[in-house]
C-alpha cells in the first residue's frame, strides 16, 4: 500500500494576513456605531459692548464611524480635531447639528448620561490631566464611582487591578499617586481610567504627542491590541501622520474648522487628492533614501487664517494655487469620488 502524502496545512498560512482580512470584512459589514451630521461648535467672542462674533472652531462636519474601526483625524494645530472630539462626547454643547450612537440622536440629559458610560476620551497630556492628589487605584476607579459599576469594596478594587492588568501595570502601583511615574505610564493610567466603564467607543486626543519617539510605539501598539481584545471604536486625532497611518483604517484631514477629504487610510497615503492633503503627505519622512530624494516636498504659502475671521469660499483657497474666482465665491461640496473617498474640492478634476 503506498503511503498517504501529508496533507497541507492551510492554516499556517499567513495567519496574521487571514486574520486582518477577516477582521477588516467585519468593520465593512457592521453597521456605523457614530454618526455626526454637520456638527457645528462656535465659541463667542467679545466684539465691544454688547456685541459677538462666531468664532468657527467646527463649522458643518459628517462622518460615521464603524463598529471596531479606527478614524484617523488629522490636521494643522488649531483646525479644530480636539473640538471635533470634546464635542463628540458632549464636552462642549454643539451649536449645531446631530450626533447618533447605534442611530439614536444625543439630545437629552438622559440621553448624554447613558451615552457617556459607552463614550470616553483618553486625554493628550498625561501630566495635567491626572489628579496630583488621588492614588492610582482612586484615578482608575472614578468613573465606577460615578456610575455606581460595583456591588462591594473587594469587588471595586478587583476591577481597578483587571485594568491595570490591561494597560501593562501590576498591583503595586496601585497606591502610588501619578507624580511618582514617567509619561508613558500616565498615559497608561489615563487610558485605565477611560475603559473603566467598559466603553464601546473612545475618543483619543493626541494621546502619544506628549511622550518620548521610544514609548509611543509602545502605546499605539496597545491601543491596537485592546481594540482586537475588548472590540473597541476609535476616533484617533494626531499631527503625526506616521502613527495615524499606523493604527487607522480610515482617515479624515480638517483644515480651519471643516473637512476636506475623507478615505481608507491606505489610499490617502497613496493617492491624496486635495491639494491641502497632498502638502501634509508631502512632509511626512520616508526611511528609503533612494524615495526620500525624489519626493518633492510640498511648501503652502503663508498661514492657516484665524477662525474668526475665515475667508469666504473654500478655507483654503488663500494658501491653495489652484484657487480662481470660484473658490472665493462657494465652499465646495464634500462628496464621494470614489468608493469611500469624500473631497471638498471644486478643481478636483482638474489637478488631479
Amino acid at each position: 500500500m503506498a503511503d498517504k502524502k501529508p496533507l497541507k496545512n492551510d492554516k499556517k498560512e499567513k495567519p496574521a494576513k487571514a486574520a486582518k482580512k477577516a477582521k477588516e470584512e467585519k468593520k465593512t459589514d457592521s453597521k456605523p456605531l457614530i454618526e455626526v451630521r454637520d456638527l457645528k461648535e462656535y465659541f463667542y467672542l467679545s466684539n465691544g459692548l454688547f456685541r459677538s462674533k462666531p468664532l468657527k472652531a467646527v463649522d458643518g462636519v459628517s462622518f460615521s464611524i464603524k463598529k471596531g474601526e479606527t478614524l484617523g483625524l488629522v490636521g494643522e494645530s488649531g483646525c479644530g480635531k480636539t473640538t471635533v472630539g470634546r464635542t463628540l462626547l458632549h464636552l462642549y454643547k454643539p451649536t449645531g447639528g446631530e450626533i447618533l450612537f447605534e442611530g439614536k440622536p444625543i439630545k437629552t440629559r438622559e440621553d448624554i448620561k447613558n451615552y457617556r458610560r459607552k463614550a470616553t476620551m483618553v486625554f493628550q497630556d498625561p501630566y495635567s490631566s491626572l489628579n496630583p492628589r488621588m492614588t492610582v487605584s482612586d484615578i482608575i476607579g472614578e468613573p465606577l464611582d460615578v456610575h455606581k459599576l460595583y456591588s462591594s469594596k473587594g469587588d471595586r478594587m478587583e476591577r481597578i487591578l483587571e485594568l491595570m492588568g490591561y494597560v501593562g501595570l501590576n498591583s503595586e502601583h496601585a497606591a502610588r499617586y501619578a507624580h511618582e511615574f514617567s509619561g508613558g505610564q500616565r498615559q497608561r493610567i489615563g487610558i485605565a481610567r477611560a475603559l473603566a466603564v467598559n466603553p464601546d467607543f473612545i475618543v483619543c486626543d493626541e494621546p502619544v504627542s506628549a511622550l518620548d519617539v521610544s514609548i509611543q510605539a509602545q502605546v499605539v501598539n496597545m491601543f491596537d491590541e485592546l481594540q482586537e481584545k475588548l472590540g473597541l471604536t476609535y476616533l484617533f486625532i494626531a499631527h503625526d501622520l506616521l502613527v495615524v497611518r499606523h493604527i487607522s483604517d480610515r482617515i479624515a484631514v480638517m483644515y480651519l474648522g471643516r473637512m476636506v477629504e475623507l478615505a481608507p487610510a491606505a489610499e490617502i497615503y497613496d493617492k491624496p487628492l486635495h491639494p491641502y492633503s497632498k502638502s501634509l503627505l508631502s512632509a511626512v519622512p520616508v526611511p528609503d533614501p533612494k524615495i526620500a530624494r525624489n519626493n518633492k516636498r510640498i511648501v503652502l504659502s503663508g498661514d492657516i487664517p484665524s477662525p474668526v475671521n475665515a475667508p469666504s469660499g473654500c478655507p483654503f483657497r488663500t494658501r491653495c494655487k489652484y484657487a480662481t474666482d470660484k473658490c472665493a465665491e462657494s465652499m465646495p461640496e464634500f462628496k464621494e469620488v470614489s468608493t469611500g473617498h469624500f473631497v471638498a474640492c471644486h478643481r478636483l478634476a482638474e489637478i488631479n
